[in-house]
């Protein structure tokens, strides 16, 4: 698409807002039009940007939408994601861009103990002193800084009612150096939240808060003598200080009005030295805006910058359970979460039909494994995709553990093809054969699969029980694993090494001599791993040169590597967002490389065009001599026999890649052929096309309404957290096994082991 060019209508100051249906809308702000060709860098375009806008280079990002899709902001970070947007946008004059800017953020990347990996809230916010606090957004969001959340201040001594956590935890202020009161910038607007006696709130819930803050920005701490939903005394906490409020309920009305006040303190610096109340909700409603940008959000750099915006010092515990409460506030919790499966699981299926998303549960109600393939995908793979499929399993880290299991295949352009996932409690045999029972049921009438996967878990067993007249490649990385941890001769990393160089050429070899070569040079390093390999292996599962089924040379199972990636994004939320996380990372994917297939050009896609040139390059060399039966010689490092009618050549490279080799291609440039007649059909463009057809659409927001069961029987289908959970603390390492010697007691008396001085019978005898 040379000499393209689009105009971009780059937006900054508004902001997006969520329309009915999940598509996203930007209200507010400036527009400016900029040229834009496929010449362009990607750094001159953000220089301009910032030129124009007169903001910093360092805090701009840029966003757009794909054509049609105004759920999904793509960025752009680097000339090849602006050379995609421009080509996105090939059927369209202009391209909307949006300018994402934050505050500057000083260069410290030099300086010792640097953060400039991350944002602290100093650096989110100006300082008071420079904004108007009712009007600028804290944290680098659209909310004013006074309507930041206060939760309750209490105490664990106090006499509380029933609906007030005591969950609050002392932390001290952070001292001045001559012994003054000092304020953090952040805290001095709430110097005079509280005015005195005739003080009106219209609520006791903010009474609290404001006193929160008003005792955060005095610095002393406070504790409750009375408290419950219509009058309110609080006491300072330092001994002999005579601070002291009251608030109770206006007679008729729900305001609560301040009735007393004594606002003087004698406590040493305001209370400075009791230290301030701050509760891990109080944490959480600092943060909470903050982590919904930065989820990666750190509790020791929580812990940083509530005492440098505040003056509070927290401990890591206050901050990661104020995460913990932040973040259940943010996305929900997790018991929520497996509530809502079923009703989850049944919109998948109403919003995109011939999908297939089901679960079950254990007797007790906990969840126990779900499976979830869309009718895209399946789609996809039975009309563009190679019968292959690779299956895969990865521990989640989520709050309940489990493990994710994955089936994938390869399109036409040899990339990764999103098949079908599950998450289960636990990686068993009975769990691998479930998978694939629904895996079965979704895939019904398909042709005979070779899938490639361990033949550990059961799935030896499970994959011809389930799929018949399937083939099973094992894959080769678990396989390697399994050799060198069977080895029980003592080898250097060096030996190691080689032994598994020959086993990967064994695998490739395409004939039993060449496979036989290289295991022979396995037998020379050790006899012990020649065995293995011929007696427990199996090599008609694993072996190019006598595995019966088609894998296309794809030997090992780690293509679900982006299932993973997707995975552990959403390890920290509920297992319905998690799944739809994945649901939106799928359907991504498979509109930008629809884009991608409608813009190709060509009979193959581009790596099997690649792959059928440097054939080609090979085959310039090669002499062909006619044979009988539309059979051919060809001459040239090696002696081969091509068989056009059966798609054969004795190299075995064309049947086991479906791309003519370069004695096949020598001899149809011989016959005066097109090789493109003799590829395989799952890699032309219109299979690519057919692969990622169909789209996968948004599930509707949930309810928190339990479905009922579906049988008519009336009953409420329930589904609670499977009984493992991950253990607090931080997981521990394995060790190497090694033998540790016990030391062994030795009397000082005797010099006898086994025992001491006081139980030494030889003393005791003597005596």
């Amino acid at each position: 698409m040379a000499g393209k060019r689009i105009i971009a209508i780059c937006m900054s100051g508004g902001e997006f807002q969520t329309e009915k249906g999940g598509s996203l809308s930007y209200k507010g702000g400036d527009a400016h039009a900029i040229d834009v060709d496929d010449q362009m860098r990607f750094k001159d375009f953000v220089s301009e940007i910032t030129e124009m806008f007169n903001c910093h280079v360092g805090t701009v990002s840029l966003k757009y939408f794909l054509p049609g899709n105004k759920k999904t902001l793509i960025s752009i970070s680097n000339d090849k994601d602006l050379q995609r947007m421009i080509k996105f946008h090939g059927n369209s004059d202009t391209a909307d861009v949006y300018i994402i800017t934050d505050e500057a953020v000083p260069d410290v990347s030099n300086m010792p103990g640097s953060r400039s990996s991350r944002t602290t809230l100093s650096e989110a916010v100006p300082p008071p002193d420079i904004m108007d606090v009712t009007a600028e957004p804290v944290l680098g969001l659209d909310l004013p800084i006074s309507d930041v959340g206060m939760e309750l201040v209490t105490s664990r001594d106090a006499d509380v009612p029933m609906d007030i956590p005591p969950d609050m935890l002392s932390v001290n202020p952070v001292p001045s150096p001559k012994g003054e009161k000092l304020v953090a910038k952040a805290a001095q607007q709430w110097q005079n939240t509280i005015t005195g006696v005739g003080q009106r709130f219209n609520s006791v819930t903010e009474f609290r808060e404001a006193l929160r803050k008003y005792a955060i920005a005095n610095l002393f701490a406070f504790r409750y003598k009375k408290n419950d939903s219509h009058r309110v005394t609080v006491k300072c906490k330092a001994e002999g200080c005579p601070w002291r409020i009251h608030a109770s309920r206006l007679s008729t009305t729900q305001l609560i009005c301040i009735k007393k006040m004594n606002p003087s303190h004698t406590c040493e610096g305001s209370g400075g030295t009791n230290g301030l109340q701050a509760s891990r909700s109080w944490v959480a409603s600092i943060i909470k805006e903050k982590l919904k940008v930065f989820p990666n959000y750190r509790p020791k750099d929580i812990v940083n910058d509530i005492k440098q915006e505040y003056g509070i010092q927290l401990n890591y515990f206050q901050a990661w359970r104020g995460k913990e409460i932040a973040k259940e506030q943010l996305q929900g919790s997790y018991k929520d979460g497996y509530k809502q499966l079923p009703m989850f699981c049944e919109k998948i299926m109403e919003t995109n039909p011939g999908s297939l998303a089901t679960f079950t549960t254990k007797e007790d109600s906990s969840f126990h494994r779900l499976f979830v393939s869309f009718h895209a995908s399946i789609y996809g793979f039975l009309q563009g995709c190679r019968p292959l499929v690779f299956l895969e399993s990865s521990p989640l880290k989520s709050k309940y553990l489990g493990t994710l299991l994955t089936a994938t295949s390869a399109d036409g352009d040899d990339e990764v093809f999103p098949l079908a996932f599950g998450v289960v409690d636990s990686e068993t045999d009975d769990n691998w054969r479930w998978f694939l029972l629904q895996l079965k049921s979704a895939l019904s009438g398909s042709c005979p699969i070779t899938f490639v996967a361990d033949r550990q878990k059961g799935l030896r067993e499970s994959i011809p029980d389930v799929f018949e007249a399937s083939f099973h490649g094992y894959c080769l990385r678990h396989l390697t694993d399994e050799l060198i941890r069977d080895l029980k001769e003592p080898f250097s990393h060096e030996v190691k090494r080689l032994i598994v160089e020959d086993f990967y050429a064994a695998a490739y070899a395409p004939r039993p001599d060449e496979f036989q070569r290289h295991v022979e040079n396995i037998k020379g390093i050790s006899p012990e791993a020649y065995d293995w390999i011929l007696r427990n292996s199996q090599p008609e599962h694993w072996a190019n040169a006598y595995f019966l089924g088609s894998r296309y040379n794809h030997m090992t199972s780690n293509s679900g590597e982006p299932f993973f990636s997707w995975a552990s994004d959403a390890n920290d939320a509920p297992i319905t967002q998690m799944v739809d996380v994945i649901r939106g990372k799928i359907m991504d994917l498979i509109q930008v490389r629809r884009i991608n297939a409608d813009s190709a050009v060509g009979r193959l896609t581009q790596s099997m065009e690649e792959k059928l040139e440097k054939e080609n390059v090979k085959a310039q060399t090669l002499q062909v001599v006619l044979s009988a039966d539309n059979a051919f010689h060809v001459r040239g490092e090696t002696y081969e026999l091509v068989n056009m009618d059966r798609w054969e050549c004795s190299c075995k490279m064309w049947q086991m890649s479906g791309v003519p080799c370069a004695h096949a291609l020598a001899v149809i440039a011989c016959i005066r052929r097109s090789p493109y007649d003799f590829c395989s059909r799952y890699f032309t463009v219109e299979n690519y096309r057919l692969t990622y057809s169909q789209s996968i659409n948004p599930v509707q927001s949930l309810d928190l309404e339990i479905p009922r069961d579906s049988s008519g029987g009336g009953s409420v289908v329930t589904v609670t957290p499977p009984p493992m959970k991950r253990p607090p603390g931080r997981p521990a390492t394995k060790k190497a096994e090694q033998e540790v010697m016990k030391r062994q007691l030795q009397c000082s008396r005797c010099k006898g082991l086994g025992h001491n001085k006081s139980t030494c019978k030889d003393y005791l005898l003597e005596c």
